[in-house]
């Protein structure tokens, strides 16, 4: 028989840890995983069916253009919306194109079309799906513990992202691309079930809007209104777009000249990953007080494996380097979502994070077609140290901006409103 004293040993979640906390963490642990190792999966099926490089990069590219295309139509959705019902019907279209895609490559062989407008749907689904999805979580968290509980969550996030490439690599070697892809629609369909019994009632009702377009006016007044939000967007339009490129394009070919091909080259992105997780680890704990200024001074390592590839340092050190990015990376990603949660009003939180998802995504198909003739008019290794310079100078330039500097974690119970974020009672913190 079970006593009061049994289950009072029991452990108990976090307080911060909610009912719809852990079901988003659960389901954004499921997707990420599957994901990561469909992405693999994907790469692997296109080569399979008598593809190249060049078709490879254009299955990318089907995903990223509609990503791309309606983030911010999205974000206005999932805000005149219920988002959980937009992050449901979201996850059944990722269930469906991914389910389809493996079928298609079980049964024989996939034509490019077929795969490219499956991906396009993926990204479609995923236009919708991230901003509703990152409102539907600042939403969960109150209080003082909503840090760590951002921590916690994109630790999740980063182990689920490591073990699914490892295991997703693993996998379409013994089994296959098609399978990998199947696991992946299974993975979306649990996460939409699990996503369908978030609780909403707290969010108070919309109000009737004035249409769509109104809609995407607000939440870029939103937007615009804020120095600290539009420039840091802007800085990682171009840190983003770069970094991705020198990863992308540059890594695997340094890898391949000097550093003995895929293998070191698959290790240091590991290592970055492992740094991912411990740089969200260390912010279950650590508070830093002005958030932005702490998150922004951590965006500087970034610049650091690009010049590591110039150089081109030796495994270990690139290694090592990886892993130092990783971690300063997720000190600014839990400061950033602590900043959104504090400062942005509940029922524009969705249209902010498209502008935010679609600031960080634009740039990036640029600045990959760009990396080839970079190469070629400069040479990688100035290209390499190009990459590593304009981080460094987006970065010391946003911290030009007094409110990047002076916005500070609030520790007194905050009301959001439709006029902003207040403070209930004096404020500790904030701007100024």
């Amino acid at each position: 028989m079970t006593t009061a004293a049994d289950r009072s040993r029991r452990p108990r979640r976090p307080a911060w840890a909610g009912r719809n906390y852990s079901l988003l963490t659960a389901a954004a642990f499921l997707t990420n995983g599957g994901s990561q190792a469909a992405l693999i999966a994907s790469a692997f099926a296109v080569l399979e069916a008598g593809g190249d490089s060049g078709d490879v990069g254009l299955v990318a590219a089907a995903r990223t253009l509609p990503l791309v295309l309606f983030l911010l139509i999205g974000g206005a959705v999932a805000d005149r919306l219920p988002r959980h019902r937009v992050m449901v019907a979201a996850n059944a279209l990722n269930c469906v194109s991914q389910g389809v895609f493996a079928v298609l490559v079980l049964a024989g062989e996939p034509r490019l079309w077929q795969m490219m407008l499956l991906t396009a749907l993926g990204g479609t689904g995923q236009a919708f799906f991230s901003p509703a999805a990152e409102g539907m979580l600042l939403s969960s968290v109150h209080g003082e513990q909503a840090g760590r509980a951002f921590a916690v969550f994109r630790m999740a996030m980063q182990g689920a992202a490591l073990g699914g490439a490892a295991l997703g690599g693993a996998l379409v070697a013994a089994v296959g691309p098609g399978w990998v892809l199947a696991a992946d629609a299974a993975a979306f369909a649990v996460a939409g079930a699990l996503r369908s019994f978030l609780d909403v009632s707290h969010i108070p009702p919309r109000a009737p809007g004035a249409g769509l377009l109104a809609d995407l006016r607000e939440g870029w007044r939103e937007f615009a209104g804020r120095p600290w939000l539009w420039g840091i967007v802007t800085q990682f339009a171009v840190a983003n777009a770069v970094i991705g490129a020198a990863d992308a394009v540059y890594g695997p070919l340094v890898a391949r000249d000097h550093l003995g091909g895929a293998g070191p080259w698959g290790l240091a992105l590991a290592f970055f990953g492992a740094g991912t997780v411990g740089g969200a680890l260390l912010m279950t704990r650590w508070k830093p007080r002005r958030l932005l200024l702490a998150g922004t001074l951590c965006v500087f390592p970034m610049a650091l494996p690009a010049a590591a590839l110039a150089v081109p340092a030796p495994v270990g050190v690139l290694c090592a380097v990886m892993f130092t990015a990783g971690a300063t990376v997720e000190v600014f990603g839990v400061s950033w979502m602590t900043a959104l949660h504090q400062e942005i009003p509940e029922e524009k939180l969705s249209r902010v994070s498209a502008y935010d998802w679609f600031g960080s995504v634009a740039l990036l198909p640029v600045a990959t077609s760009l990396a080839g003739p970079a190469e070629s008019a400069f040479g990688r290794t100035a290209a390499l140290w190009g990459c590593a310079a304009l981080v460094v100078v987006v970065t010391a330039a946003v911290l030009c901006v007094p409110d990047v500097r002076r916005l500070r974690r609030r520790t007194t119970t905050v009301v959001q409103g439709a006029a902003g974020s207040a403070d209930a009672e004096s404020p500790v913190g904030g701007l100024g």
